[in-house]
């Protein structure tokens, strides 16, 4: 009888592992605003945290996206962040926004998020974006033209990259 349950045990425990997940745990507050100082904050999710009863609406708020970023480097293009640092609220939500300013011919050579999908909005300018499939897939290559106003998501952990192809600067979020 003992065989029975430790063999079931196994099996049991065979396939919860399985069906495991790697991504972040769900949070245990509702936002978790990010403090500097220990001495003023709570520890929850293994960050310091602003008591959120202090939390105020401009913790949640930054501005200066619609400035341009400078595009005189070797890539020819710039990203400005949003993330913890520019809106502390952001802080264990996993989620964060960037501009990116493309020369004529500028580029984000090709990178990838181990711990998180992109999406991309084109707001001016042409880009032709892509990214590659696992070797499961092939390391298959799927590339687009996208243009003002088009989307394009490019999937967790996947190599991927933006160019600008046009003789006018672009602009994506």
């Amino acid at each position: 009888m003992k065989g029975v349950h430790f063999f079931l045990t196994v099996t049991v425990l065979a396939l919860a592992t399985s069906i495991a997940s790697a991504y972040d745990p769900s949070p245990l507050q509702d936002f978790c605003i990010a403090v500097d100082d220990p001495n003023k904050a709570l520890f929850v999710n293994g960050k310091f945290c602003k008591d959120p009863k202090l939390a105020k609406a401009k913790d949640f708020f930054t501005y200066g996206l619609n400035i341009p970023g400078n595009t005189s480097n070797p890539v020819g293009s710039a990203v400005t962040p949003v993330d913890v640092d520019k809106i502390p609220g952001l802080n264990t939500l996993g989620i964060s926004l960037v501009r990116i300013d493309f020369a004529p011919y500028g580029q984000v050579p090709p990178h990838f998020h181990p711990r998180g999908s992109e999406i991309l909005v084109v707001m001016e300018g042409t880009l032709h974006v892509g990214f590659v499939s696992s070797n499961q897939d092939g390391n298959r290559l799927f590339t687009k033209v996208l243009n003002k106003g088009d989307v394009f998501v490019f999937p967790i952990g996947l190599i991927h990259f933006q160019f600008n192809p046009g003789h006018t600067p672009a602009v994506a979020f």
